[in-house]
């Protein structure tokens, strides 16, 4: 089996259940920030410590989860495959809020506001928070206009979180001090 199908050269793409869409429509632009959410992700994975296998694990979950999540809006309800698509649902988002308990208690205690930054996987997994928080946008749009799972919308909600948690924990746990903003002083014009 060949990579290209040549089916998306005018600008289309088939959902799961084989409806053609443009590619600019909302719901492929929304399950297309799912992805780049999920290969950020990955890429933040790739310059964790090898120490660091708890995370790896506990975020190799979240990119399978991920991979559901694009299912999931990339098959609209009542389509002839939406019974085989594993819909996210409440256990997912209370699993996300365990962890993020989790990572907070232990990471350092929150004395202001956090600049990305610090140790690499710790400033990757800021951007994959950014990413995250991209594709709830997305997903928002896409529930103007259609219906959308509302635990889809929730757990993109709590997996940001959940990655700003992370990214603290691995800080300290590193040793490398997270930038912390400084408000810059008015402007002597304002």
């Amino acid at each position: 089996m060949k990579l290209y199908t040549r089916t998306g050269d005018a600008g289309e793409t088939g959902l799961y259940g084989g409806e053609r869409l443009g590619k600019d429509h909302p719901r492929v632009r929304a399950y297309g920030e799912v992805d780049e959410a999920n290969s950020q992700i990955g890429f933040a994975r790739s310059l964790l410590p090898e120490e660091q296998k708890v995370l790896d694990e506990d975020l190799a979950a979240v990119q399978n989860a991920l991979f559901d999540l694009g299912a999931d809006l990339a098959t609209r309800e009542g389509s002839p495959y939406a019974e085989k698509v594993r819909r996210m649902d409440a256990e997912d988002v209370a699993l996300l809020e365990a962890w993020t308990d989790r990572y907070s208690e232990e990471g350092p205690p929150f004395t202001g506001f956090v600049l990305p930054g610090g140790h690499p996987a710790a400033a990757a997994l800021q951007v994959a928070r950014a990413v995250v928080r991209r594709a709830e946008r997305a997903v928002v749009a896409l529930a103007r206009a259609e219906d959308v799972n509302p635990e889809a919308l929730r757990y993109l909600n709590r997996l940001s979180d959940l990655l700003f948690a992370m990214a603290r924990w691995l800080n300290a746990r590193e040793g490398v001090s997270e930038p912390l903003w400084q408000p810059r002083p008015s402007s002597p014009n304002s």
